[in-house]
C-alpha cells in the first residue's frame, strides 16, 4: 500500500534510468577506490584543517559532480535532482567527506532558483568548476526550525545590516561564502518577513568558528555582528524567503535521505557478509533464524525507504514546488532506518561492532549527526502532517 501511494504521485516508474545507472556505477567504482571509509579515518586521525580532501574534490569536478544542479549555460551538466541523489548515495555507502552536499546540491539550488543574472553568474560557474564551496546558514537553535529565524536583516543606507548567529552550517569554515537566512520584518515563527543573501566570507564582523562532530564531519557556528551587504545580496525578494528557503532545504533534505539510504545499504551488506563469516558453536552465525529475522526485517525497511527516497527525487526534477510532503517522508523514513541499520550492524557485529577497530562503527555516527541535519524524523512526520492538512 506504502509503494502503491508513492507511485500514484506521479506517472514515473521507482527505477533508475540507463544514464543514471552509469553514473551510480561510476560513482561507485570512483569512491570505492578513491574515498573508502579509511580516507575519513585518515582525515579524522590527522585532524585535517579542512576536513576533507581537495584532490578527491578536484577530481568530483572533473566528473561533472560538482555541476550536477548548475545550468549548462554556467559550465554544469543539470542532470537534475535523481542524478544527485544517485551520488550522494554511492558517498553514503564510503562515508565520503566533501562539501558535495552544502555546494553542488544546496547552494547550487539556491542560486538557480534564486539567484540573480550577476549571482548566477559569479557562482554558478565556480560551484560547477569545483572552484568555490558555499554553505546554508539557517538553524539558530538545537533543533531545525527554519520559521523560527531570530537573526535579523535590519535596512541600512543601500542595503542591511546584518545580527545574529547561526549554528550547525555544514562546511561553515571552509565556506567562500553562505547563504544565509534572516529576519527583515515579523516575529520568530512567522512565515512572512525572512530573506535569503549570499554573503562573502570576508565580510567585516562575520566569524566563523569550527566545529567537529560525532561523525568526523565538520561544521561551524557562524556570527554576524553587523555584517554590511549591499542590496545586491539579497537572493530572491525581499520578505518573501520563506517559501524559496523550504525548497532549498527540500533539496538538501532529499540528498541527505539518499545519503542515508547509502549509509544504511552499506551497513546492511556488511552486517549480512559479517553474518556468513562468523562461527560460534560450530556454525556461522547467519544461520541462527533469530538473526535472520532481524536481517529480513531490515531488508525489508532499506526498501521501502530507497522508494521514498527516490520518489522524493524524482518529484524535486518535476515539480519541486510541490516536493514538501514526499520529501519529508523521505528524510524521516531514511533517518529512522539508517540509525536502525546501523544500531543492528553494531549489536550484530558482536563486542567488535563497538571497537574502533571495525568501521562499522563509523555508519552509525553518520546516520546520527545526517538524521538531525535539516530535520529529524519528528519534524518531518509532523511537517509531513502539516503539508496535508491534519
Amino acid at each position: 500500500m506504502f509503494i502503491s501511494w508513492l507511485q500514484g504521485l506521479t506517472d514515473v516508474a521507482l527505477v533508475l534510468n540507463d544514464d543514471q545507472e552509469m553514473l551510480r556505477d561510476m560513482a561507485r567504482g570512483f569512491l570505492a577506490d578513491k574515498a573508502p571509509v579509511a580516507q575519513l579515518r585518515a582525515l579524522r586521525d590527522a585532524a585535517s584543517a579542512d576536513g576533507f580532501d581537495r584532490t578527491t574534490w578536484a577530481a568530483m569536478a572533473e566528473m561533472g559532480w560538482t555541476g550536477v544542479l548548475i545550468p549548462e549555460a554556467h559550465g554544469g551538466v543539470a542532470m537534475g535532482h535523481v542524478a544527485a541523489g544517485v551520488i550522494a548515495e554511492e558517498m553514503g555507502r564510503t562515508l565520503t567527506a566533501s562539501p558535495f552536499l552544502s555546494t553542488a546540491v544546496v547552494a547550487a539550488a539556491a542560486l538557480s532558483a534564486n539567484g540573480s543574472a550577476d549571482q548566477q553568474a559569479t557562482w554558478s560557474p565556480k560551484i560547477a568548476a569545483g572552484a568555490a564551496i558555499l554553505a546554508l546558514a539557517v538553524d539558530e537553535g538545537r533543533k531545525h526550525a527554519p520559521a523560527k529565524i531570530e537573526t535579523k536583516a535590519e535596512r541600512a543606507g543601500n542595503g542591511f545590516k546584518i545580527t545574529g548567529a547561526k549554528s550547525f552550517v555544514a562546511d561553515g569554515h571552509v565556506a567562500d561564502a553562505f547563504v544565509v537566512a534572516a529576519r527583515t520584518a515579523g516575529a520568530p515563527g512567522d512565515a512572512d518577513g525572512i530573506t535569503l543573501f549570499l554573503v562573502d566570507k570576508n565580510a567585516a564582523k562575520l566569524g566563523v568558528e569550527r566545529t567537529v562532530m560525532v561523525d568526523s564531519r565538520n561544521a561551524a557556528r557562524v556570527t554576524f555582528d553587523g555584517v554590511e551587504v549591499t542590496a545586491d545580496a539579497v537572493l530572491g525578494d525581499v520578505d518573501a524567503g520563506h517559501g524559496p528557503l523550504e525548497r532549498v532545504l527540500d533539496a538538501g533534505r532529499a540528498g541527505l535521505a539518499a545519503e542515508m539510504s547509502g549509509v544504511a545499504q552499506e551497513s546492511f551488506e556488511r552486517t549480512v557478509a559479517y553474518l556468513q563469516e562468523r562461527k560460534q558453536f560450530g556454525k556461522v552465525i547467519g544461520s541462527f533464524q533469530a538473526l535472520q529475522h532481524r536481517a529480513a526485517h531490515l531488508f525489508s525497511e532499506i526498501e521501502v525507504m530507497r522508494s521514498a527516497v527516490l520518489k522524493a527525487l524524482q518529484t524535486l526534477d518535476e515539480d519541486p514546488a510541490s516536493a514538501g510532503p514526499v520529501v519529508s517522508l523521505a528524510k524521516a523514513k531514511a533517518s529512522q532506518v539508517a540509525l536502525l541499520a546501523g544500531q543492528e550492524a553494531v549489536q550484530l557485529h558482536g563486542g567488535v561492532g563497538m571497537t574502533d577497530e571495525y568501521e562499522i562503527g563509523f555508519f552509525i555516527k553518520r546516520a546520527r549527526a545526517a538524521g538531525e541535519m535539516f530535520g529529524d524524523a519528528n519534524f518531518h512526520a509532523d511537517r509531513l502532517a502539516r503539508l496535508q492538512g491534519y
